[in-house]
Parts: C-alpha cells; sequence; structure tokens
C-alpha cells in the first residue's frame, strides 16, 4: 500500500528535478554570501527540511500517548499473569475437592 503512494511521489519529484535544472542564485539577506542552485533544489530542500521537521514535531507530541500505550500494555500483562495464576489455584483446588479427603 505505501509502494501505490511512494512510486507516483517519487516519480514527480524525479520530473520536477528534471524539468527544473535553470541555475538559480540565492542571496542570504543579511550576509553577503551567494549560492548558485538548480531550481529544483532550491524548492526541494526546503521541502524536505520543513517535512523532516514536521515529522519529528508529530513524533514528540505523540510521545506521550504511546508512554501511556505502553503502560497500558505493562498493566495489562501483569493483570493477565495475575488472572492466569488465580485460574491455576482454582483448579488446584477444585481438583483437592474431588479427591476427597486422603
Amino acid at each position: 500500500m505505501r509502494l501505490l503512494l511512494f512510486i507516483p511521489l517519487a516519480a514527480l519529484v524525479v520530473l520536477f528535478a528534471l524539468s527544473n535544472r535553470q541555475p538559480v542564485e540565492l542571496r542570504l539577506w543579511p550576509f553577503d554570501v551567494t549560492w548558485t542552485a538548480p531550481v529544483s533544489l532550491a524548492v526541494l530542500l526546503p521541502a524536505a527540511v520543513a517535512f523532516l521537521m514536521g515529522a519529528l514535531i508529530v513524533w514528540l507530541a505523540d510521545l506521550p500517548a504511546r508512554r501511556r500505550g505502553w503502560s497500558a500494555q505493562r498493566r495489562a500483562t501483569a493483570l493477565q499473569s495475575e488472572i492466569d495464576r488465580i485460574h491455576a489455584a482454582e483448579k488446584a483446588a477444585a481438583a483437592d475437592r474431588l479427591a476427597g479427603p486422603a
């Protein structure tokens, strides 16, 4: 399913990069720094940086929910082991009752 989304998007990015190879001059305003790069790089690099920053923000915002999930999973495992222990004790008690006095 991921490939159905990734392949067309990757094809569009490659086509964009191939069709926009003209050089553009980029200047860092307060400084006297000039950089010449293809238009595609001048567009795709900031887009990639913004995407990664957004992904990091979402990942960090999701940490508390994942932490609660991990805690709930540990609690569920502990409760399940306690239930299993109680069932085993009930089976042993039922077997002792059925056996009767020795």
